[in-house]
């Protein structure tokens, strides 16, 4: 019976130590967690609603556009949405094997890309705006 009341007495100086924190960090926690449902709960889960709704293309992106002679060569003549130039020239890239081994950004120009690029090396991220000057 003597260890029991230490015990207790024990458990009530540790409380009064850490300033009864432990205890009430732990509620603090349980009551935020319920609050959040409850507040998704009361905006009617819009987060849902949102991520449901399909995204529209931007219609500048889907305009046909004209490639000029060179970049013709590399895409082909007819007129095209910017997004399916990129993906041409991505294919005539990985299919010519153009990728630099070790720089994985950098593409190297052959003899077809290098009136467009006009360097022998550019980052991937340069041949989009290098390419849209060959857009009209």
């Amino acid at each position: 019976m003597a260890t029991a009341k230490k015990k207790a007495a024990s458990k009530k100086s540790a409380a009064k130590k850490s300033g009864g924190r432990a205890g009430a960090a732990k509620k603090g926690a349980a009551k935020k967690g319920t609050a959040k449902r409850a507040s998704t709960a009361k905006r009617g889960g819009t987060a849902k609603k949102s991520a449901a709704k399909k995204r529209t293309p931007n219609a500048a992106f889907m305009k046909a556009m004209q490639p000029s002679e060179q970049l013709g060569a590399v895409v082909g003549n007819n007129p095209m949405p910017r997004t399916e130039v990129t993906k041409k020239l991505w294919a005539y890239i990985k299919r010519n094997n153009l990728q630099d081994a070790k720089e994985r950004r950098m593409i190297n120009a052959d003899d077809k890309l290098r009136p467009i690029f006009k360097k022998d090396q550019v980052s991937m991220f340069d041949m989009t705006k290098l390419v849209n000057k060959h857009l009209s």
